[in-house]
């Protein structure tokens, strides 16, 4: 071994050399496809530090903490503030450009999209997604920086979640002072919302969050866009949707194996929630959802199983299960995405102070 691999980071060099050593005894992922042909779909490859090379090309934009004249179409602002300097996690405030004075805005704890590996805040994507949230609802929003697999696999992105939950906490007391940005929400109306990957970090962030005081913060309810889940047993709707375009299954597959703990399956509680786990003793306590999926995402299945799951545990859910649609769908089609923006507006206007969690 030479001294370029003999300086590899221990987690990440482990990660490649553990992926490597399962493709030579599982070399095909659902049968027809490959892990390369998954990678070149993703626009991903490893370097020889162990790490990911990311290679898709989607805008990232800055925060925009300040209104632009020139600028008439802009409806909300943003300003980074930095959690960890260890870790690299921060979050980006939004507020509305011109956000109320007679009243606080509910605070959105917001978790981006991308299989655990791919994307950020700034993403144009999903920066643009949380101004739209903000100056809709209209909202603070907080949108979540956290560490991305397979350089950090789960539960470090749930760790991540947990932290920033804490923050907004620490906020609330406002002991140390507090980012002015906050003055304008309102800390008894906290809301986790998170699409597909983000989605699933919601679900686990809240899980983790009963074990722990979070006054005078009150988390009033969860908001799942097409939840990243998965399982051993195929559903329905993967069998139906194997080779779908935006998300197939055997891509699906591969980013699980980059994601969760090594020497696991897909039947591990960060994936699968119906698996059993410690986590099921929890659900009963947890606060209002909403859960939103569409028939075209070979995902949906899994979101109808959640709805059930919580359902059996008495917890309440508003759930809207779209015909037609496709993973991401809200992201490449304005219509669509305007129609999630007002569900999940209603469902944070109709939800008031129940318990804390």
């Amino acid at each position: 071994m030479d001294q370029k691999q003999k300086s590899w980071p221990t987690m990440a060099g482990y990660s490649l050399l553990l992926f490597l050593f399962l493709s030579q005894l599982w070399p095909k992922v659902n049968c027809q496809h490959t892990w390369q042909e998954a990678f070149k779909v993703l626009g991903i490859k490893w370097n020889r530090d162990g790490s990911l090379e990311r290679e898709i090309q989607i805008p990232m934009v800055n925060a925009t903490p300040f209104a632009d004249p020139k600028h008439h179409t802009q409806v909300a602002l943003s300003t980074d503030v930095q959690l960890s300097p260890t870790s690299g996690a921060y979050i980006r405030l939004y507020i509305p450009v011109n956000p109320p004075t007679d009243r606080k805005l509910p605070l959105i704890i917001y978790f981006h999209g991308g299989d655990f590996v791919l994307f950020s805040v700034s993403t144009v994507i999903f920066h643009e997604f949380c101004n739209n949230i903000a100056a809709q609802f209209p909202a603070v929003v907080a949108s979540v920086e956290y560490r991305l697999a397979p350089e950090n696999r789960l539960p470090e992105a749930y760790e991540d979640a947990l932290n920033a939950i804490f923050w907004i906490r620490s906020q609330a007391q406002g002991a140390f002072g507090r980012d002015p940005w906050l003055d304008y929400a309102d800390f008894s109306r906290v809301f986790l919302m998170g699409s597909s990957a983000g989605a699933n970090i919601v679900y686990h962030a809240v899980i983790r969050a009963l074990d722990f005081d979070l006054r005078p913060i009150r988390i009033q309810g969860i908001l799942m866009n097409q939840p990243f889940f998965g399982g051993v047993q195929r559903t329905q709707s993967e069998i139906r949707l194997t080779e779908d375009a935006y998300v197939p299954l055997y891509v699906c597959d591969v980013l699980w194996s980059l994601a969760l703990p090594p020497n696991v399956d897909r039947d591990h509680e960060f994936c699968n929630p119906l698996a059993g786990g410690s986590y099921l003793g929890r659900v009963p306590r947890l606060p209002r959802f909403f859960i939103k999926g569409d028939e075209g995402d070979p995902l949906v299945d899994r979101a109808i199983q959640l709805v059930q799951l919580l359902q059996s545990y008495g917890v309440p859910v508003v759930y809207q299960f779209n015909r037609g649609g496709h993973h991401g769908v809200e992201l490449l089609n304005k219509t669509e995405a305007q129609y999630l923006y007002s569900a999940m507006r209603d469902f944070v206007l109709s939800t008031w102070a129940t318990e804390d969690i």
